[in-house]
C-alpha cells in the first residue's frame, strides 16, 4: 500500500491520511510530491482524476480524498475501530468529522498549516467564530464522550485525525484556547506519530509563499 502526500509543513489534507495509517500501524510506502511542481501534477495523473493530495494507492484501488481513505481504512484494516463503537458517540463523531471537512473556511484561508512557524495574524470575525466552535467541540467532547480518556472519544479515532491539522495551526498562530481545549491539543501534539510528522516537517526548506501567512513571532 502507498500514500501520496505534499510536503509536511504545508499539506494539512496529506497529514490526515499519513496520520491515519501510522496512529493505527498500518504497514504502507510513502511518497511525498513538492506541492504545485511538475513532478506532482505528473505523478499524480496516473492515480486520482482531481490533481490532489491525499491519494491512498491499495492494490487495484485508488482512494483520492482524505475522509475516504479513513473509510476504507477503517473498513477494510481496522474493522470500524477508528469510530467509537457506541452508536450516538458514533454519530456525533461523524457529524464533526464532516464539519471538519466541509466547513471553517476562513480558518483554513487565514491560518494555513505552517508546522514549521511561529506567526502572528489578525483575524476576520468569521475566523475567529470558526476557533471558537472547535474549542467549543473540543471540550464539549471531552467533557461528555470521552470518559476521562485523552482523546474526543476516549479512544484515537478518526475524529482526532481530522482535527489534527488544526492543533498545528493553533500552535503556529498561537490561539488561546480554554482549559480543557488546551491540555487536548498538548496530548495531539505529543502523539508519537504527530512528532514524527513535525519532525520531518522541520527538515524541509520548501516555501509555498501563499501559506506563508501572518509575521514572525
Amino acid at each position: 500500500m502507498k500514500l501520496i502526500i505534499g510536503n509536511k509543513n504545508y499539506s494539512s489534507w496529506s497529514l490526515r491520511g499519513w496520520l491515519m495509517l501510522k496512529a493505527f500501524e498500518i504497514p504502507f510506502e510513502e511518497t511525498l510530491l513538492p506541492l504545485f511542481s511538475e513532478q506532482f501534477y505528473a505523478v499524480l495523473k496516473d492515480y486520482t482524476p482531481v490533481g490532489k493530495v491525499p491519494v491512498l494507492v491499495d492494490q487495484d484501488v485508488s482512494v483520492w480524498d482524505s475522509l475516504a481513505i479513513c473509510e476504507y481504512l477503517n473498513e477494510t484494516y481496522l474493522h470500524g475501530k477508528a469510530w467509537p463503537s457506541d452508536a450516538q458517540h458514533r454519530a456525533v463523531a461523524r457529524a464533526m468529522v464532516c464539519e471538519m471537512h466541509s466547513g471553517f473556511s476562513a480558518l483554513r484561508n487565514e491560518m494555513p498549516m505552517n508546522c514549521r512557524a511561529h506567526r502572528s495574524i489578525s483575524l476576520s470575525e468569521s475566523a475567529q467564530q470558526d476557533v471558537a466552535r472547535i474549542d467549543q467541540l473540543w471540550a464539549r467532547c471531552l467533557t461528555r464522550y470521552a470518559g476521562g480518556k485523552p482523546w474526543l472519544f476516549g479512544e484515537f479515532s478518526i475524529a482526532d485525525v481530522f482535527f489534527a491539522p488544526i492543533v498545528f495551526r493553533f500552535k503556529t498562530y498561537g490561539i488561546s484556547l480554554s482549559t480543557e481545549s488546551t491540555a487536548y491539543q498538548k496530548r495531539l501534539l505529543t502523539h508519537p506519530a504527530m512528532q514524527l510528522w513535525l519532525a520531518e516537517a522541520l527538515k524541509e526548506t520548501a516555501i509555498v509563499p501563499e501559506d506563508e501567512a501572518g509575521e514572525e513571532r
